[in-house]
């Protein structure tokens, strides 16, 4: 009976912080997309790497773990597990021999194709929980969050990706 009366105290005191919600929003994206992702021998992160590669393909790690928002050491991680099941290659740069360029296979583009088709579907069913004016007002204050706690609205002059 206690158990109760704890959990309406908590979420009474924390229901003007929007913390919660967005941490239970994006954790509901990421379980329906490693749900869909999973038939597929993939994880969220590794679904990321592809796509990303498929759209840029060559990008250093670094740069391409930024886009995915993880850091470099995790996508070494993603990347080494995709190479060894064929879904990317790395061959050193034409450019600089130290460098290795990373692209998707041509297995990797196949299971990219297929893959995709189910997390866009995710999106897609999430997209169509709202009007356009609500998804584009959602988007706005998304946005608006992220620049307020990454640099406090202050431009650096630095590109918001």
């Amino acid at each position: 009976m206690r158990v109760g009366t704890d959990e309406k105290k908590v979420a009474e005191s924390v229901a003007w912080r929007p913390g919660g919600a967005v941490k239970r929003a994006e954790q509901a994206l990421m379980a329906e997309k490693s749900r869909v992702l999973r038939p597929f021998g993939l994880t969220v992160p590794q679904y990321a790497a592809m796509y990303t590669l498929s759209l840029a393909p060559g990008i250093s790690g670094a740069k391409l773990a930024r886009l995915c928002s993880v850091t470099p050491q995790s996508m070494a991680t993603v990347i080494k597990t995709l190479e060894s099941r064929g879904l990317v290659e790395r061959r050193p740069s034409s450019d600089h021999a130290q460098v290795l360029v990373t692209r998707l296979s041509r297995a990797g583009q196949a299971l990219l194709r297929k893959a995709d088709a189910e997390a866009v579907a995710v999106e897609r069913r999430l997209v169509d929980a709202f009007t356009p004016d609500e998804i584009a007002l959602l988007r706005e204050l998304l946005e608006r969050a992220v620049v307020v706690l990454t640099d406090g609205g202050h431009d650096d002059g630095a590109d918001a990706f």
